[in-house]
């Protein structure tokens, strides 16, 4: 399969199944554009009359048609997918073991956004805080189920964590001192809204987080539109100089910048250039998941003017990158030359197998987006995984269990995308987001040319 688009300043042809991209010349592009339904004669006749002139010869486009035949032989171009009976695999092999878990150590939060899909931290149930018993017996559940892994993720989110803050820095003593023992190695993120930062927590998230999330939404206007305390006053002001302080005494690394783009600023470029002006290089900006029919749902109307916003974000991103001030965008982050396995791009993220949840009472959900909702809910960290046959309808899920991802490009680069933005929208975790795939595909497009631009030294 081969998906061809324009962007900036190249012509890319991308292989799906092969993973090669090539930037290529006019006559290139559109030789491959014919190459699969049209033979050679027809293929090079109409080249000779788009393109023949003093500049381009008749063997200059038989010697471009002969380049198509040769990369197609050497698996490059038009490659056949041969990854379907591979779906599921790498989830049978890892079945029962957790590599991952989000702690919600906060039930509770001390802003009161509009938009908030957990409903202000308290995800359509009582305020609760996690208890230091209830955490440690998490962090054991962990070790016991994950296998031979070493390397163990945990996150501590809410509602607010760091309004269970010294619970947060026990469970993190407590980690340190059991993983030698397990040779494990423990590592955390923390996400927070920046109200409670203070020297001590900067001290303490330099020291133990990997990680860490600060929620800011770009302008203060926007910003302050949604990001309420309980007396509807903005936090833009009083949490910009900490998240500034914290930044820099990470050295301007290991953080991101979590802003939340909805339908009252769809031209969330405006925002992104506030969070750069603040001096904050590492960012990234999300669609709202939120109710259908909410005012902060994204629109159709919306649409054409956040794919615009997308390009013109990669367009920035080079700008800035020649003039020497490079930026992080979290969704423009892929690796051509790498990546992930095909394993790990057929199946997926993991949520409900590897990942899960925990509530502060202990109980296992997929995901956070799941959290609240009683029949996702998986078991406890007492007697592990009981609801066996929901965490089967998540270990089905991968990009050949949903018929719509079979002819989309971008398959390999989503696995199918997000269980819970495809439950939230069709009533079924192995449905498709189509706002979100739009969304998503255009990232793509957007991401692979700023690596293109990158690796041939044009930006």
């Amino acid at each position: 399969m081969i998906h061809q688009y324009k962007l900036g300043d190249y012509n890319i042809v991308l292989d799906v199944c092969s993973g090669s991209v090539h930037a290529v010349d006019e006559v290139a592009y559109d030789i491959i554009a014919m190459f699969e339904e049209n033979d050679r004669e027809t293929v090079i006749a109409a080249m000779k009359e788009k393109y023949l002139c003093d500049d381009i010869t008749e063997g200059d486009i038989e010697e471009c048609y002969e380049q198509v035949v040769a990369l197609k032989e050497s698996g490059k171009l038009f490659a056949p997918d041969t990854f379907e009976p591979m779906a599921g695999q790498l989830k049978d092999k890892t079945r029962g073991v957790v590599k991952a878990l989000c702690l919600h150590i906060a039930h509770t939060c001390n802003l009161n956004c509009s938009y908030c899909f957990a409903s202000q931290g308290k995800y359509s149930g009582e305020r609760a805080v996690m208890s230091l018993e209830v955490g440690k017996r998490a962090l054991d559940f962990l070790i016991e189920n994950s296998g031979s892994r070493r390397n163990l993720e945990v996150d501590f989110f809410g509602g607010e964590p760091l309004m269970n803050y010294e619970v947060v820095k026990e469970l993190v003593a407590y980690a340190r001192s059991i993983e030698k023992q397990h040779n494990k190695n423990f590592r955390f993120t923390l996400t927070t809204n920046g109200i409670l930062i203070d020297d001590d927590v900067i001290d303490f998230a330099n020291r133990e987080m990997s990680n860490v999330v600060l929620s800011l939404d770009g302008r203060k206007e926007i910003h302050d539109r949604y990001r309420v305390d309980y007396a509807g006053n903005g936090s833009w002001d009083r949490i910009v100089p900490k998240f500034q302080k914290l930044v820099e005494s990470r050295g301007g690394k290991n953080y991101y910048m979590r802003g939340t783009f909805t339908h009252a600023n769809p031209d969330f470029l405006n925002d992104i250039k506030q969070m750069l002006d603040l001096g904050f290089t590492e960012l990234s900006m999300e669609p709202v998941v939120c109710a259908p029919g909410d005012p902060s749902e994204l629109t159709q109307e919306d649409l054409p003017v956040v794919l615009d916003q997308y390009e013109k974000l990669a367009e920035l991103m080079l700008e800035r990158r020649k003039e020497g001030r490079p930026f992080t965008f979290y969704h423009y982050m892929i690796d051509l030359t790498g990546g992930p396995c095909i394993y790990k791009r057929i199946s997926g993220c993991g949520s409900g197998t590897e990942y899960m949840a925990v509530t502060p009472w202990g109980d296992l959900y997929p995901c956070h987006q799941f959290v609240g909702d009683e029949k996702f809910r998986l078991g406890d960290i007492y007697n592990g995984v009981t609801n066996t046959e929901c965490q089967q309808s998540f270990a089905e899920c991968n990009v050949y269990a949903r018929p719509e991802c079979r002819d989309c490009w971008a398959r390999l680069y989503c696995s199918g995308g997000c269980a819970a933005n495809a439950y939230h929208s069709t009533g079924s975790v192995k449905g498709i987001y189509k706002y979100g795939c739009e969304l998503f595909k255009k990232r793509m497009e957007c991401a692979i040319m700023v690596e293109v631009a990158k690796i041939l030294g044009d930006e």
